[in-house]
């Protein structure tokens, strides 16, 4: 079953880029964490937009009261680590293995890519996390990058802090008064009715 927003992130042991095992309890709990997961390193989308998005965004995102940013992919630490280096997320985003893909299996959030030579690997999503609890999760659609990007997040945090639509990038509209919308359409009908005489 696929986790959803309102469900506590499940407590299972990864690797940190050192090869040190970690916990998701350890990861989480006490924080507010923006985890995004990759279907690989150094593929293309994911080393030319995805983690380069929230190396750059990274302290936009934790102004708004992020602890910890982290990226996630079904590679070993040595992978993860030579990557983090290789696009230099330092310390602003936190490389994590998920090797035999067990967190990415607990959260359902996986997918069969053995017909391109990948094997099990994890969609593509990002997701905020308060305490361990998943208070927003956004999952791309198969092949896209969209709503998991560092922006659409960053919107995301926006839109959790202070609840305004605004936040979002939404335009609210004032609707016309009806003194306007009347005399309007009064004037439309009739020059529909003298067309049609």
């Amino acid at each position: 079953m696929t986790i959803k927003e309102g469900d506590k992130i499940p407590n299972v042991k990864v690797k940190a880029a050192d090869m040190s095992d970690i916990t998701t309890d350890t990861l989480f709990t006490g924080k507010k964490v923006v985890l995004f997961a990759v279907p690989g390193a150094f593929t293309p989308t994911c080393s030319n937009k995805h983690l380069p998005g929230f190396i750059e965004k990274a302290d936009e995102i934790r102004a708004k009261g992020v602890d910890d940013i982290i990226c996630m992919s079904v590679n070993d630490a040595f992978v993860m680590k030579a990557w983090g280096e290789e696009r230099g997320a330092g310390d602003k985003v936190r490389m994590i293995a998920d090797g035999n893909g067990d967190l990415t299996k607990a959260l359902g959030l996986d997918f069969d890519g053995s017909g391109i030579g990948f094997g099990l690997r994890s969609q593509r999503f990002a997701a905020i996390v308060q305490n361990g609890v998943v208070k927003k999760l956004a999952v791309d659609a198969g092949g896209k990058f969209e709503v998991s990007s560092a922006e659409a997040i960053l919107k995301a945090l926006r839109w959790l802090s202070d609840g305004s639509r605004m936040a979002l990038g939404w335009r609210a509209r004032r609707p016309e008064r009806p003194t306007a919308v009347v005399p309007r359409a009064l004037a439309v009908g009739r020059a529909v009715g003298r067309a049609v005489a």
